[in-house]
């Protein structure tokens, strides 16, 4: 009997050790370092906010800026999840193309530049014009953003970046990756960048998130390499994740895989 008892003690103690296991992120490296300025928030804190159209950066790739709406409208129902309104992004994209007309546009789409003197013209152009009509406390950027990462050399293969982590995916006739394929060959992934202001355009916040990768192994090509995927960031469960890690700790976030 004692014996039969200190066996379901110890299954009983097994199982909460892996209960406490399951309910526990993984810790992930690559988390983006994040800013995030204290002091100004207590002293305003946003309710308030708008998303721009326009990325804080260079514009995205151009096969990603299809995406950028319908990740912006996930981005707008996470905050609005979080008690914060967010008004129409049309009431900025207006303001933005009025002053453009004014000031000239701050892309140079030949060499991928901007003009930051222009751009700090027309934006504060906007936010003047965004504090005579509505009621609010910051701007918020969201740029979609594309780097090179690399795939392990592991029985999973997964790539980290920016606190997610995906496995790599295949495209094309067959279902499997020949033995020579160079796993060392960097690929493509997509990231969330947000930049949050207020409106004397202090810097409040601003991190990055992963969402995933935009190539995938070519499953037609014998000695192995990435092409861009057909389907780009349709998974949501994805971008929900890299929307989270991105506003952290501006918005607390569920187990996230940093170092708190």
């Amino acid at each position: 009997m004692i014996q039969r008892l200190s066996t379901l003690i110890l299954c009983a103690a097994l199982l909460a050790g892996l209960s406490a296991c399951s309910s526990t992120p993984s810790y992930n490296p690559t988390v983006y370092p994040y800013e995030i300025n204290t002091e100004l928030l207590a002293k305003t804190p946003v309710k308030r906010v708008i998303i721009a159209h326009i990325n804080l950066g260079g514009p995205s790739r151009h096969y990603l800026r299809d995406i950028e709406p319908r990740l912006d409208k996930m981005v707008e129902h996470y905050l609005e999840e979080q008690g914060i309104t967010v008004l129409p992004r049309r009431k900025f994209e207006q303001r933005w193309k009025t002053a453009v007309r004014i000031y000239g546009n701050p892309y140079d789409p030949t060499s991928g530049r901007i003009n930051r003197k222009t751009f700090t013209l027309i934006l504060v152009k906007v936010r003047d014009q965004l504090l005579e009509a509505e009621d609010i406390d910051a701007i918020i950027f969201t740029d979609l953003v594309e780097q090179d990462i690399a795939f392990s050399g592991g029985l999973k293969h997964l790539a980290r970046w920016n606190g997610v982590s995906r496995k790599p995916t295949l495209q094309g006739p067959g279902d499997g990756v020949s033995a020579g394929f160079d796993w060392n060959k960097p690929a493509k992934a997509a990231s969330l960048t947000v930049s949050i202001y207020n409106m004397e355009l202090q810097r409040l916040f601003t991190s990055t998130g992963g969402l995933d990768t935009t190539e995938a192994i070519d499953t037609r090509s014998s000695s192995g390499r990435f092409v861009r995927r057909r389907s780009l960031l349709e998974n949501n469960s994805h971008l929900r994740e890299g929307i989270e890690l991105a506003f952290y700790p501006f918005v607390p976030m569920k187990n996230y895989p940093g170092a708190e």
